[in-house]
């Protein structure tokens, strides 16, 4: 996938070996100094990957740079749901936020997600940028700790389960 408007077209792959200090580094700068963010993303994405829990990375390529990746990983629900997963976190270079790439990561991302049987995605984010995806607070479906509105998800097939979710032990 290739987009352009930003001054060169910007393509869109797989994670490829060789491209995680640059997404570590990438995600530290995005996620530095955001009020929600206590700085552990760039290292959430390493151990994702160390634990095998790395289910999709995309990054997002200009002129050979990275600007922008976006994680998938494994969660489970108390009712015994299968294929549910997590998104996050997406980063997008801070030059370059607000111009459309993570909203093509995340776009590509569920796309990726639904051709490879996913029954359903979560997250834990902002209640005016991912609802534009489809994504919705549903209170059967709970994330304990942070305010409930802030947890979201969005059904790709079937059901919507009902439970308790837990992430990968990378975000614990």
């Amino acid at each position: 996938m290739a987009m352009s408007g930003l001054g060169a077209p910007i393509a869109i792959r797989l994670e490829a070996p060789g491209d995680e200090s640059a997404i570590f580094e990438l995600t530290k700068r995005a996620f530095a100094g955001m009020k929600f963010s206590d700085g552990t993303e760039p290292y959430i994405v390493d151990k994702l990957r160390a634990d095998g829990d790395l289910t999709l990375s995309l990054v997002a390529i200009e002129r050979l740079r990275l600007i922008g990746h976006i994680a998938i990983s494994p969660l489970s629900i108390s009712d015994g749901a299968t294929d549910w997963y997590g998104l996050g976190p997406v980063s997008v270079t801070p030059e370059l936020q607000r111009k459309g790439i993570g909203s093509a990561l995340i776009r590509r991302a569920l796309a990726d997600m639904r051709e490879n049987g996913a029954k359903g995605i979560a997250l834990l984010g902002s209640t005016e940028y991912y609802p534009r995806f489809g994504f919705r607070h549903e209170p059967q479906l709970r994330y304990p700790g942070p305010p409930a509105e802030y947890f979201q998800c969005l059904v790709l097939e079937g059901r919507l389960p009902s439970g308790v979710v837990t992430y990968a032990p990378a975000f614990r």
